[in-house]
């Protein structure tokens, strides 16, 4: 994928707009959220022997799946600390070396990318597969959940309904109607093969014109809701695609890649029935749920924690 935004889960891009990121940092810096703590993340050491430390990076999705990893693994009777909203993939990767963090929500496509620019995995298992070996030796990554935030391609609510498309409607049933389509995102969508280069070779879209915005964030949803664009890149867990009824097409060919939540652990320092815990996590979580709790967060302004513990309880995990 094209990978993260301003603050994010790549060294490039985020998964939410500049001014989510900016929300969740000036929630926290207000004490609300992510296990209570004030104290500096970037600090190291501290935590009791036998604690788990859960970190996360510095945007609202990141925040909320590292409550959802904490508060199952409490659940488990697991001593844990939270480090949240600490910064980048090159911070939180360096404090997972160094023991600073035990746990961390990840994206597998944007830790591929990270590690080997290269790689091209076709499958989940190979993206995991490819991860393990470039991966620190004092790491490793428990199992892949089905919610991915990623790219796609996405209509507002009068042109699905106009073309008779659904969100089990694949990217190639545009080949038709491409022709008549503004398309919206970021500059460089337009000359990225995950992008508008791809969407044509891999499924033979030309857009009848591309209108230049941002990644995924709030020009591009205003652009679609005012139906100034009629197709967008906008993230798949955003929570507005839901309060505008927008439709993500499928990406059968995959090819925006993989963007699986993922755990990164450090080896040994997590009990059997701490990695079980996450596993189930893992198990219970797809990309509508996740983007249901994103919009409890982000939309509603509930406490990331409080949203965790409920979801944790409705799915059985607490």
């Amino acid at each position: 994928m094209t990978t993260a935004k301003s603050t994010s889960r790549s060294s490039t891009r985020h998964p939410g707009a500049a001014a989510v990121a900016l929300a969740a940092a000036t929630a926290l810096l207000a004490g609300c959220s992510s296990g209570g703590t004030s104290e500096d993340p970037l600090q190291g050491g501290g935590a009791a022997k036998g604690t788990v430390v859960v970190g996360s990076n510095n945007f609202a999705e990141s925040i909320l799946l590292a409550d959802i990893y904490g508060e199952a693994l409490k659940a488990k009777g697991i001593e844990v600390e939270y480090k949240p909203n600490i910064g980048s993939r090159e911070t939180t990767y360096g404090l997972m070396k160094n023991g600073t963090i035990t746990v961390l929500p990840e994206y597998n496509g944007s830790l591929l990318a990270y590690l080997d620019a290269k790689a091209k995995p076709k499958t989940v298992e190979e993206t995991t597969s490819a991860i393990n070996a470039k991966l620190d030796a004092k790491l490793e990554l428990l199992e892949p959940s089905a919610a991915q935030n990623k790219d796609s391609v996405t209509l507002n609510a009068q042109t699905a309904k106009k073309y008779g498309l659904t969100a089990q409607s694949s990217i190639a049933d545009l080949e038709d109607v491409a022709g008549d389509l503004v398309f919206g995102g970021s500059p460089e969508f337009q000359t990225r093969h995950q992008g508008l280069v791809g969407l044509k070779s891999v499924y033979g879209l030309e857009f009848k014109s591309f209108k230049s915005l941002d990644a995924g964030g709030p020009l591009t949803q205003a652009a679609l809701k005012r139906n100034t664009v009629q197709a967008a890149d906008v993230f798949t867990t955003d929570p507005t695609i839901a309060r505008e009824k927008f439709v993500v097409l499928k990406d059968p060919e995959n090819l925006f890649g993989f963007q699986n939540v993922q755990p990164l652990v450090r080896k040994g320092e997590l009990p059997e029935k701490g990695a079980e815990a996450l596993d189930a996590v893992s198990a219970n979580l797809d990309t509508a749920a996740l983007r249901e709790l994103d919009a409890k967060v982000q939309l509603e302004k509930k406490d990331p924690l409080d949203v965790a513990r409920a979801w944790l309880k409705s799915a059985g995990l607490a």
